[in-house]
């Protein structure tokens, strides 16, 4: 039995993929643009290199414009407004009189500075933190089946610590 034919046009796909990629179109809407199914263009990226790649060429523009967008929002701006003074003439009619130019700025957004730190430096600003606590051999504290931690075989530094441990997320 012969397998389904294939809508698949190495010619033109790969073609319109990064144009539509490049537009910023998700995978859904460049399916329904080629005309296939979302099955069919997850085949396509798997079974067709150049088709692959030429929606990773066309979406790394996107990318990079909306990094530097994140980047600019992260860190604040300046720029400049133009107002358009108006006037009533004779007749009461509106006319613009004066064109002033005002410089304003924007400051940096909290959202965005969070949101650039979590993802570029995650060791140092993620939102979870954890706190590996072990036995004097170094190996895990057995827990027990009715979800009794065991204790006993710790020293009074590592006590300590988990004592902080909970102090502290008993405050968050």
């Amino acid at each position: 039995m012969a397998g389904r034919k294939t809508l698949y046009d190495p010619l033109n796909f790969p073609l319109l993929a990064e144009g539509y990629a490049r537009n910023g179109l998700n995978d859904i809407q460049i399916a329904k643009n080629l005309g296939i199914k979302k099955a069919s263009f997850y085949e396509y990226m798997k079974q067709f290199p150049e088709f692959s790649d030429a929606i990773k060429r066309g979406r790394k523009p996107v990318d990079i414009e909306v990094e530097n967008a994140l980047l600019k929002r992260a860190l604040g701006y300046d720029y400049e407004e133009k107002i358009t003074e108006v006037e009533l003439d004779a007749q009461g009619q509106p006319r613009p009189s004066k064109i002033k130019t005002v410089k304003k700025h924007v400051p940096g957004e909290v959202g965005a500075q969070a949101f650039w730190l979590k993802n570029r430096k995650k060791s140092e600003w993620k939102d979870r933190h954890s706190h590996e606590v072990g036995g004097e051999d170094g190996k895990p504290i057995p827990i027990k089946s009715d979800l009794q931690i065991d204790l006993s075989g710790l020293d009074e530094k590592s006590l300590e610590t988990i004592l902080k441990v909970f102090d502290n997320s008993s405050n968050e």
